[in-house]
């Protein structure tokens, strides 16, 4: 056991949501993602991504999976020619007080009225809720590119939220997902790999929850539901993998080291 890590995961896990949220949205102790820290940079590195898989985004019906609470990104893609902009989440309001600094540089996606901040009608549509069940209306449907980051690493239900993902998808539709496989202790890269099941769940899985998915599970899962699947790593652990690796719990490892102390991939499928 490694008791630095393990008493402030245990801290983590017991901390109530609306605290944990209140840090992350202040970049405090918990680190937040890309999209909302550096949107500009966001969308840029998805504009460049999809143009090196040959995919323009100009005019393309855009579903953002996961964005935070903040309209930065969606208006940063719309700057850079996307048709619409769909922005889903699971449990977190609109972060007004974010979005309503956005107004000045974006009014011609965003509206301030009665206190609050809006996206303006044609380009920004906004979903709460659990995509399973959102995906079966039909009107969801005819997303061209579906986004994400930091994401599936998240997620309790891979396989079912990735087909209702996949539901909402125009044929010839294309995926563009950053999954980070790291413990987000991030000092700690692959310690959550070193307990068992019940340990993990009862006591140190943070309340963002962290599946402890590996490389070979998310190839699986793409490469069943896409025609094309790319995934490529984007970086290693090698010297902290091999420290931590006798500790780890053998459904974690593949025994190839170059598998195993992979950190971070990006995958881009096509159906």
């Amino acid at each position: 056991m490694n008791p630095a890590y393990v008493f402030p995961r245990v801290i983590r896990h017991f901390l109530p949501e609306n605290v944990t949220r209140a840090l992350l949205m202040r970049g405090l102790i918990i680190r937040p993602g890309l999209e909302t820290r550096a949107p500009e940079e966001a969308a840029a590195r998805y504009e460049r991504d999809l143009t090196s898989a040959g995919v323009n985004l100009k005019g393309k019906r855009i579903f953002v999976f996961g964005y935070g609470g903040r309209f930065a990104l969606a208006c940063n893609l719309l700057k850079l020619g996307a048709g619409h902009v769909t922005l889903c989440e699971y449990a977190h309001i609109p972060d007004e007080k974010a979005n309503a600094l956005l107004v000045p540089e974006f009014e011609k996606y965003l509206i301030h009225s009665l206190g609050k901040t809006f996206p303006r009608d044609g380009w920004i549509t906004l979903l709460q809720g659990d995509i399973r069940k959102l995906a079966q209306e039909p009107m969801l449907h005819g997303s061209d590119i579906v986004l994400s980051t930091s994401v599936f690493e998240h997620l309790t239900d891979p396989d079912g939220i990735l087909d209702a993902l996949v539901k909402i998808t125009s044929p010839g539709g294309i995926h563009l997902h950053y999954v980070d496989l790291r413990d987000h202790f991030f000092k700690y890269p692959f310690e959550m790999l070193a307990y068992p099941e019940k340990i993990w769940t009862a006591w140190l899985n943070p309340t963002s929850n962290l599946n402890r998915w590996r490389l070979p599970a998310y190839r699986k899962l793409f490469e069943e539901r896409f025609s094309k699947t790319d995934i490529q790593v984007f970086e290693h652990d090698l010297p902290a993998w091999d420290k931590i690796e006798p500790r780890v719990f053998p459904e974690f490892k593949t025994g190839d080291p170059d598998i195993d102390s992979v950190t971070q991939i990006r995958v881009i499928a096509g159906l």
